[in-house]
């Protein structure tokens, strides 16, 4: 269970939400190119929570559409100093958000892909999942 990042000589770095959303916004004149030489010089690690807020920040704060933000956290988690937690994982809840889940919502739901079921009072998560999951996902 892939819980920390691996640990290397010379050592990785994890990044914090801000850091990735300054690297896909080049919104400050500052802080956007730090977070840009960083990542071109260091080998960063993104954990999922650190991914699951930088998707939320995108879409709610900088008005992203869904697929703007897969299209941009995938073009991120493919750069070759960036290391996702669980990376399998991340790309799965991607590409369910493309199929028309909430990227947290595809994100719990691929995390419970060793459950018996993933249970949820939410309609429509119920509904969408079902279609797209190799897990059951049933109301309470």
């Amino acid at each position: 269970m892939p819980a920390s990042p691996p640990k290397q000589d010379g050592g990785m770095l994890a990044i914090d939400t801000n850091v990735v959303v300054r690297y896909l916004t080049n919104d400050h004149p500052e802080q956007s190119p730090r977070a840009k030489a960083l990542i071109a010089k260091a080998d960063v690690f993104v954990s999922l929570t650190v991914l699951l807020e930088s998707e939320w920040v995108l879409r709610s704060v900088y008005g992203f559409a869904p697929s703007q933000v897969c299209d941009a956290l995938g073009a991120f988690a493919g750069l070759p100093r960036v290391t996702i937690e669980e990376p399998a994982i991340a790309a799965k809840a991607l590409g369910w958000v493309a199929e028309g889940l909430d990227f947290a919502d595809a994100l719990h739901l691929a995390k419970a892909s060793d459950c018996e079921a993933f249970v949820s009072f939410d309609q429509r998560l119920t509904k969408t999942a079902k279609a797209l999951a190799d897990i059951k996902v049933r109301a309470p």
